[in-house]
């Protein structure tokens, strides 16, 4: 997987080990690797000798652990993010899913294969899932929903706005911060 793409964003995630109730992978006990995330959180399309200087390591080095976070699935892949509006996608609704009995894979399938949704996610409590789509026009609302009420019942909600965008997810703070002379711990 290629390192830096252009408009490329890094995902980061944690695998699992726990510390101080906190889960988190074993990779992130190094204050150098929290501190390369933190670096690429702020700026994905920064150079492997740009990030090596700032955390004051050879680029070599610093493009081993950044690799070896990817193959441990710390980072998870780099993407790009298209503004829907910009494809003419400008709506975004949420829709709850509550299958039939016996139609729960339906669902799963009905919307891996329709391009309009862009998430959809399996969820606790009286409703299965939860989607998101992406519509040109509300009047295409219907044309998605029609397809899901052929084997449960949907809820809808349109998004006025985004008040709160994604995110990446807070580092172990103390770890992340430079030292007080600048250079990484």
């Amino acid at each position: 997987m290629a390192f830096l793409m252009s408009l490329a964003k890094k995902t980061v995630t944690l695998k699992a080990k726990q510390r101080n109730g906190l889960q988190f992978s074993h990779l992130l006990q190094d204050a150098r690797n929290v501190r390369i995330l933190a670096l690429l959180a702020q700026d994905p399309r920064m150079s492997v000798s740009e990030l090596a200087r700032r955390v004051g390591m050879s680029a070599p080095a610093t493009r081993e652990r950044i690799q070896r976070m990817e193959e441990a699935g710390v980072i998870q892949g780099c993407h790009l993010e298209i503004d829907p509006a910009a494809l003419g996608y400008p709506i975004a609704a949420f829709i709850r899913v509550r299958p039939m009995p016996g139609k729960l894979p339906k669902i799963a399938e009905l919307a891996a294969s329709l391009p309009q949704v862009v998430e959809c996610h399996r969820i606790t409590g009286e409703d299965c899932f939860i989607l998101k789509v992406r519509l040109d026009s509300l009047d295409n609302l219907d044309v998605i929903l029609d397809q899901f009420l052929a084997y449960g019942q949907t809820t809808t909600s349109i998004v006025q706005s985004t008040p709160v965008p994604p995110r990446h997810l807070p580092l172990p703070l103390s770890m992340a911060e430079p030292a007080a002379n600048g250079s990484a711990p």
